[in-house]
């Protein structure tokens, strides 16, 4: 990182990935183009690692299997200090590999904690991952460095 005293700690990169409702997972792209894309991410404390829910099928997937390194990057709603115009915010990069979770007891579960983050009640997150779960592809990313930062926009 430049601008070391915007530098923010790991625990507050951590604390942005969980509260975040989405981010930006940027692949290497087809004909030299990236291509990144807003999804929902969910933080998952017990391995360190990044989950994410969409479709079996498309340029995502295809991307992925050319090549496994992403970037995925979130922030926070930012704050504005009082009498103050321009906002704060704190930004996360993180860079590492990402993979389709096979084991679909597992990519259930992972599904199950993305719903109970964005649904307003359990039951109705336990609703959909009956209804829609089965065709969910779970993909999990391995973060290799992570790195965060306090900007005021002024």
């Amino acid at each position: 990182m430049r601008r070391f005293k915007q530098e923010i700690t790991e625990s507050e990169c951590i604390d942005i990935l969980k509260k975040a409702p989405r981010g930006i997972l940027a692949f290497h792209g087809e004909n030299g183009y990236p291509y990144a894309i807003p999804l929902n991410q969910l933080y998952n404390e017990e391995d360190g690692r990044l989950y994410f829910h969409g479709a079996k099928q498309g340029l995502k997937i295809d991307l992925m299997k050319s090549s496994n390194q992403v970037c995925f990057t979130a922030m926070d709603e930012g704050y504005r200090r009082e009498g103050d115009w321009a906002l704060t915010i704190r930004s996360v990069v993180c860079l590492g590999r990402i993979e389709a979770v096979e084991d679909r007891g597992r990519a259930l579960d992972i599904c199950r904690k993305l719903a109970l983050k964005f649904y307003p009640t359990a039951e109705e997150a336990e609703e959909e991952v009956v209804k829609s779960g089965e065709k969910a592809n779970v993909l999990v990313m391995t973060i290799d460095r992570m790195t965060g930062k306090r900007v005021h926009e002024k």
